[in-house]
């Protein structure tokens, strides 16, 4: 049998910040809405936020005395949710592509691999090479470990190192993670596009 939860009644939605009659603290430090940088009474406070129609928000609670400030916060809000869209918008999201080589490959496939790591990197996703030794051949581990250095020097242009080359098994591998130039950045007018879609998106969200 299914034990029933108690009934809480109403529960008033939290905000990030205190606001308004939310703030308990008396004295506070006033700022924005052009005032003063000034320590005020928490009435006063919230006396010149309603004169100007605005929102009295608590921005620093650990201050001494706290800062309050006084802005729209429905517009702050908005602004601070449009800047944490763009922030992850602008992220680039990171995989790992993986390489394979045998120790005796030869200059062609070296290269045609390589051009694949070159995109790879240049798409921001991190290259995990590596060479495959079948049977015998793990006897010749300084041909990988030649063939993994010509790798990493050959791309050094767009990558760092990020884990030196070392054995797993019959692997010998080596990562490589592309550095800030490498990144293909897009052009300005897909991000203004992007720009525009975002803000649409975000104000009819407030809206809502």
């Amino acid at each position: 049998m299914r034990k029933k939860r108690k009934f809480r009644g109403y529960v008033k939605p939290t905000n990030p910040h205190n606001i308004n009659q939310d703030i308990h603290t008396d004295p506070i430090r006033l700022v924005g809405g052009n005032v003063q940088n000034d320590i005020v009474s928490l009435s006063e406070a919230l006396k010149i936020a309603e004169h100007q129609g605005l929102d009295l928000v608590e921005i620093s609670p650990k201050a001494k005395p706290p800062v309050c400030k006084v802005i729209d916060y429905k517009k702050f809000l908005y602004e601070q949710k449009k800047k944490a869209k763009e922030i992850k918008q602008n992220q680039v999201k990171t995989s790992i592509k993986e390489i394979r080589f045998g120790p005796n490959t030869d200059d062609h496939d070296f290269n045609f691999k390589k051009n694949h790591a070159i995109n790879f990197l240049k798409e921001g996703n991190k290259v995990r090479a590596y060479v495959f030794f079948r049977g015998r051949a793990i006897m010749h581990k300084d041909l990988g470990a030649l063939l993994l250095d010509r790798f990493a020097e050959e791309l050094s242009d767009i990558s760092k190192i990020e884990s030196p080359k070392k054995m797993e098994g019959k692997k010998m591998i080596i990562v490589l993670s592309p550095t800030v130039k490498a990144i293909v950045k897009k052009d300005e007018r897909t991000i203004a596009r992007e720009e525009r879609e975002r803000e649409e998106k975000l104000k009819k969200e407030t809206n809502a």
